[in-house]
């Protein structure tokens, strides 16, 4: 007996439809992949602040700057250890973001969300995001994942480079 072809069409234009369905499922949709706005306080005099800020940006953060020349007090609110200063600090929902923090990291931070106050870049490592030095041999460098009576290694890098 001859398959009837009317009904290979409708499995045919089903197939088709569930596939459509599935396919559209599996794309991000816009609204997850919006990333949450940073806020930077920096000095204005320091130009290494201006070239992490547009690392970030790069990254797909919206960013707002807020300029001054004393960063102590916002640093001892978000409880960065002293050990930890940089010279920029940035906020991203409840969080601290001391120094010249990757932005992929930064988003493994939001999307991982563990129980810390932040991550910090210690000093200013050559080659790290805005630290670039052309010629220069980039620095390795460790972001600190702190909080209260926490202070752990959170990601490894030479230069751009995760290790």
């Amino acid at each position: 007996m001859a398959p009837n072809p009317f009904l290979c069409r409708r499995a045919l234009l089903a197939g088709a439809m569930h596939t459509g369905v599935a396919i559209a499922l599996a794309q991000p949709s816009f609204a997850a992949d919006k990333l949450s706005r940073i806020v930077v306080t920096r000095d204005p005099a320091c130009g290494c602040c201006g070239a992490w800020v547009a690392h970030v940006q790069q990254a797909g953060f919206p960013v707002e700057v807020i300029e001054t020349g004393d960063l102590a007090p916002l640093k001892g609110r978000l409880g960065v250890p002293e050990a930890l200063f940089a010279c920029h600090t940035a906020e991203v929902e409840g969080y601290a973001i001391e120094g010249h923090v990757p932005a992929s990291t930064i988003r493994r931070l939001l999307v991982q969300r563990p129980q810390a106050a932040g991550l910090a870049v210690a000093g200013m490592p050559v080659g790290s995001p805005g630290m670039e030095v052309p010629g220069a041999t980039p620095e390795t460098y460790e972001v600190i994942l702190f909080g209260p009576g926490l202070r752990r290694v959170f990601a490894r890098y030479r230069g751009a480079q995760e290790v």
